[in-house]
C-alpha cells in the first residue's frame, strides 16, 4: 500500500487485501483499545440466533472511527505530517483524527457546518484541533475543506472513501474472527460503506464463505440505492445520524458491491428499540448508527435464525436527551407508559371519577393534560390527557377495557 495518503480519484484507487489490514493492525496496535467481542445471551435468545457484540463504544472517543483516522495519519510521509492534515466532519471521524493527531504532533483542522450542536465542536477542540465553521449544511464545510486543504498545503482525510482508512477500519473484523472463530455472519452499518469495505475484505479473507450484510436507515438508502439501481430519496431526522450519507464512496462502492450479500433497511422505531435494549439489556451506550446491527436483525429475525452473529456497536456518541426520549419512547411501544386521550362531561367530579379507575386498577398518572377550548367538542365537552405508568401491556389494557365499560370514550396516543 501506498505511503501517500492521496492518489489519484477515488473511483482509481486498488482494492485493499487482507495483508491490508493486518499490515494496519500492527500500526496501530496499543494506541487503540482492543475491545471485547462478547456473547450476549438475552439479545441471542430474543432474536433466535448467536449474537457477539463488538463493543467498538469502549475506544477513548467512544467510536470505531480511530482505527482508520490513525492509520492513514501514520500512513503519511514527514513532510505530509509536518504541514499537516483537514477534513470535513461534525462526527466520530473528527474526534479520531483529532485525538490522534493530537498524539502523533500532526496539526488538524476540521471543518465543520455552523450548524454543529457546540458539544460536538467543543469535543473536537479539546483534542487540539484547529475547527472553522463553514456553511449551513456538511456539503458546504467539505467543499470548503478542499479549498483551504489546497490554499494551505494540507492533506485530505476522507472519513470513508480511501484504502488507508478502510484497511484501519478492517481491523474490527480480524480481532472479532480472533476473538470468536466460529462466527458465519457479521452486520455492518453502512454509511459511506468505508466499514464494510474493510471488514468484509478482513473477514472473507479470514473465511470465504463469510455471509456480510450491510445495514442502512430506512431514511438515507444511499448504498442500497445506488447498488439496487433505483431512485430513493436520502433525507430526514435519523436517530442514526453517523451512517446518515446522502452519497456513498467511489472508491467504496465498487468494493461493498464485490463484497456484501445483501443490505438490509432498518426503520426508525427499530432503532430505537435497539438502541433501548442494548442500554437495559447489556448496560451500555450506543449511538444510533451504532445499534444498526441489531435493529437488523429485530427487523428481520428470519434472515439471521439459528446463525452465528457478530455486531459491532459502533460508536456510544449520543446526546443525553436524545437517549432519554429513546428510551420514553420504548417504554410507551411496549406499553409501559402511555397517554389516554379520555372524553368527559365538564362537571364537577368528572375527573375524580376517573380517578378512582386508574386508583382501582394501580396504575401511575404522570401528567394529566385538560383542553376545554381548542376541540370539536361542544363546549360543555371536554379532552382530558392522561399520562400513566404501568407493569406492562396487559395492565394497561385491562385499565383501557375498565374505562371503556364505565362508558368512557378512550382512545390512546400512538408513537409513530
Amino acid at each position: 500500500m501506498t505511503d501517500q495518503l492521496t492518489l489519484t480519484s477515488a473511483a482509481d484507487f486498488p482494492a485493499i487485501t487482507l495483508d491490508d489490514v493486518r499490515a494496519a493492525a500492527g500500526r496501530i496496535n496499543g494506541a487503540v483499545v482492543r475491545t471485547p467481542t462478547l456473547k450476549s445471551l438475552t439479545l441471542s435468545e430474543l432474536v433466535g440466533a448467536e449474537v457477539w457484540l463488538k463493543f467498538e463504544n469502549l475506544q477513548f472517543t467512544a467510536a470505531y472511527k480511530e482505527r482508520g483516522a490513525l492509520n492513514a495519519l501514520l500512513l503519511l510521509s514527514d513532510e505530509a505530517k509536518a504541514r499537516g492534515v483537514i477534513a470535513a466532519s461534525a462526527g466520530n471521524h473528527a474526534q479520531g483524527l483529532a485525538y490522534h493527531g493530537k498524539r502523533l504532533g500532526v496539526p488538524v483542522t476540521i471543518v465543520m457546518p455552523k450548524t454543529t450542536p457546540q458539544v460536538k465542536v467543543s469535543q473536537t477542540a479539546s483534542h487540539g484541533a484547529e475547527i472553522v465553521l463553514f456553511g449551513e449544511k456538511f456539503d458546504d464545510a467539505s467543499a470548503h475543506a478542499r479549498v483551504l486543504e489546497k490554499e494551505r498545503g494540507l492533506t485530505f482525510v476522507h472519513p470513508f472513501d480511501h484504502p488507508h482508512i478502510a484497511a484501519g477500519q478492517g481491523t474490527v473484523a480480524l480481532e472479532m474472527l480472533e476473538d470468536v472463530p466460529e462466527l458465519d455472519t457479521l452486520i455492518v452499518p453502512i454509511g459511506g460503506g468505508g466499514l464494510l469495505t474493510g471488514m468484509g475484505t478482513a473477514a472473507r479473507g479470514i473465511k470465504n464463505d463469510m455471509r456480510l450484510v450491510g445495514v442502512q436507515a430506512e431514511l438515507y438508502p444511499s448504498m442500497y440505492a445506488r447498488l439496487n439501481g433505483v431512485d430513493m430519496a436520502c433525507e430526514g431526522d435519523t436517530l442514526a445520524e453517523g451512517i446518515a450519507v446522502k452519497e456513498p464512496g467511489e472508491y467504496t462502492r465498487k468494493i461493498v458491491a464485490a463484497l456484501n450479500d445483501d443490505i438490509v433497511l432498518v426503520a426508525e422505531r427499530h432503532l430505537e428499540r435497539a438502541v433501548s435494549l442494548l442500554l437495559q439489556i447489556e448496560k451500555t451506550v450506543v449511538e444510533g448508527a451504532g445499534a444498526a446491527g441489531l435493529a437488523a436483525m429485530l427487523a428481520h429475525p428470519e434472515a439471521f435464525a439459528g446463525r452465528k452473529v457478530g455486531l459491532v456497536l459502533t460508536g456510544g456518541n449520543i446526546d443525553t436527551r436524545l437517549l432519554a426520549n429513546v428510551l420514553l419512547r420504548d417504554l410507551a411501544r411496549s406499553g409501559r407508559i402511555a397517554r389516554l386521550r379520555i372524553r368527559l362531561q365538564d362537571r364537577p367530579g368528572a375527573l375524580f371519577k376517573v380517578m378512582k379507575l386508574f386508583d382501582e386498577k394501580q396504575v401511575n398518572i404522570i401528567e394529566i393534560y385538560h383542553q376545554r377550548i381548542f376541540t370539536t367538542l361542544p363546549a360543555k365537552g371536554l379532552i382530558t390527557d392522561i399520562e400513566c405508568e404501568a407493569r406492562d401491556k396487559d395492565h394497561l389494557d385491562s385499565l383501557v377495557a375498565s374505562l371503556r365499560d364505565a362508558g368512557y370514550m378512550v382512545t390512546t396516543v400512538e408513537l409513530a
